[in-house]
């Protein structure tokens, strides 16, 4: 298994320009399959779920062109219409073709969604409103073969906010027949860049950023070419990086305006931050507050995605500290390597208690999804001697290349 190996103690320094963004560029990637024709996607980052999405939209047909940041796709014919298996299982952000399959070729077959293993995402919530627009199901061998003669536009409530169903829903509901309200809808940025993305080739949608979607079914879009934002759980890590080893950072092109959430936490565990346009300027050296208490919620709250990472930070961090989970049942997984590493943390159903030590040891530890490996990274980071993150391949699933950033802020860092 690859890893990553790091000898902690150095305090980082220097300025790092942040990625794409993974969760904007996998919906949009599925978006092609709209248009008859050719879609333009610049500032794509070069990970392994972009690599996997390439491959299934390969398999249904589409011509893939991935040059440096790049990504061009012509999905002029589709040939296919059932998802291959292997890369269904490996990603969750699959199930987000299926919207777009009903939508352009009124059938998909798609195995159930595979990824990490940070909890449950039902897609109840995507084949309910599906159902509502006129699909039809069938489930064999953890498969799903869905059909519909005609999508016609339908009101739909959500349960929950769920940021793939709505993205799935707006994929479905662009091409259908009729007029499409998603209420409850996700606020995400994800979400945002969906819709600007249709938009731009032509989709009417109304009400983008806001809990109420509205969607007028259009006979067919246009050619596009759209840039993807940066990555705001990247850019996250890098500031959790930061205050972890004390450090002085400067992120270039960075989502700024995605990020007020956490920057306001880091502000209050002691940091100081300067933003400048795009740009931002931490100094972690005053951070070893500890939080008396955090939410993980839905966007504009704090993000799931970035709770892993922040209580690497916070188990050396001063007092006692006390994170919810209130998205993903699993996330606390980490805890345990965490405290194999010195940490004390103590973890109740969907509560995470957090007592601040003096001091990590490094060790060899295993990460078993995406954030947990960031996390891991940075406990590695902070922690006296050597550290070895096994499970590189999850880590690559969301960073283009974790290592290299780092290093260039002058951690000591390499693949092992």
């Amino acid at each position: 298994m690859k890893s990553i190996n790091i000898i902690g103690g150095n305090t980082l320094c220097g300025e790092v320009s942040i990625q794409g963004s993974k969760n904007a560029a996998l919906p949009l990637l599925a978006a092609t399959v709209l248009i008859k024709g050719v879609s333009v996607i610049h500032n794509c980052p070069r990970i392994t779920d972009i690599f996997h999405m390439i491959k299934i939209l390969e398999s249904i047909g589409c011509k893939v062109l991935f040059t440096g940041n790049c990504l061009k796709v012509d999905a002029t014919d589709i040939t296919n219409t059932a998802l291959p298996e292997e890369y269904a299982k490996l990603m969750r952000s699959s199930f987000i073709f299926a919207g777009a399959l009903l939508a352009r070729k009124k059938e998909v077959s798609i195995h159930y969604p595979g990824g990490c293993v940070i909890g449950k995402r039902p897609i109840d919530i995507h084949l309910d409103a599906f159902s509502k627009m006129g699909a039809q199901f069938v489930e064999k061998n953890e498969t799903i073969y869905a059909n519909a003669k005609k999508l016609t536009g339908e009101e739909i409530l959500l349960s929950f906010p769920s940021v793939g169903a709505t993205q799935n829903i707006v994929m479905a509901s662009v091409l259908a027949e009729g007029n499409t309200i998603i209420r409850g809808a996700a606020k995400e940025p994800e979400v945002t860049e969906l819709c600007s993305f249709l938009v731009k080739a032509g989709a009417k949608i109304q009400g983008i950023g806001t809990e109420i979607l509205k969607i007028e079914g259009v006979p067919c879009l246009q050619e596009v070419e759209y840039k993807v934002v940066p990555d705001r759980i990247v850019a996250g890590t890098y500031l959790l990086a930061a205050v972890a080893t004390k450090g002085a950072v400067f992120l270039e092109n960075a989502p700024v305006d995605h990020m007020n959430s956490l920057l306001l936490m880091l502000k209050n565990i002691g940091a100081k931050i300067h933003l400048e346009g795009n740009n931002i300027f931490i100094n972690g050296e005053g951070a070893n507050k500890s939080v008396p208490y955090l939410e993980t919620e839905v966007y504009p709250g704090y993000p799931t995605d970035l709770q892993s990472p922040l209580m690497a930070v916070l188990s050396r961090a001063e007092g006692i500290s006390v994170i919810r989970e209130n998205i993903f049942e699993n996330r606390f997984r980490i805890s345990g390597q965490l405290n194999r590493m010195g940490a004390k943390i103590f973890v109740k159903d969907n509560h995470a208690l957090i007592y601040g030590v003096e001091k990590l040891k490094g060790m060899e530890v295993t990460a078993e999804e995406l954030r947990g490996g960031a996390a891991l990274i940075i406990a590695g980071l902070m922690a006296e001697g050597s550290t070895k993150v096994a499970g590189l391949s999850y880590i690559e699933r969301g960073y283009e290349d974790i290592v290299r950033d780092l290093k260039c802020l002058g951690a000591k860092i390499e693949k092992g």
